[in-house]
């Protein structure tokens, strides 16, 4: 029995099923998006510190209202006593 055979013998599984595949999609698309990102890494031995190659210039959220980014001063000291 087909998919479209059941939901038209058992009309009350139409929400079911699209609710679902609402999910599945979305949940899809979350994880192609979080893969496009520069900041979410698989492979941690390619890149073991991926934040010092994260384009400060560029929004890592999925909305980003007004970004300004500023250099924290005790960072980059502790960055150049690392050097």
């Amino acid at each position: 029995m087909g998919i479209f055979q059941l939901m038209m013998k058992k009309k009350e599984l139409i929400p079911l099923i699209a609710f679902v595949s609402f999910a599945g999609i979305g949940a899809t698309l979350a994880s192609l998006n979080a893969m496009r990102k520069s900041d979410v890494i698989f492979n941690k031995t390619g890149n073991p510190e991926p934040w010092e190659h994260v384009n400060p210039t560029q929004p890592q959220k999925l909305i980003t209202i007004n970004q300004e980014w500023k250099p924290i001063e005790e960072l980059e000291k502790v960055k150049k006593m690392m050097k």
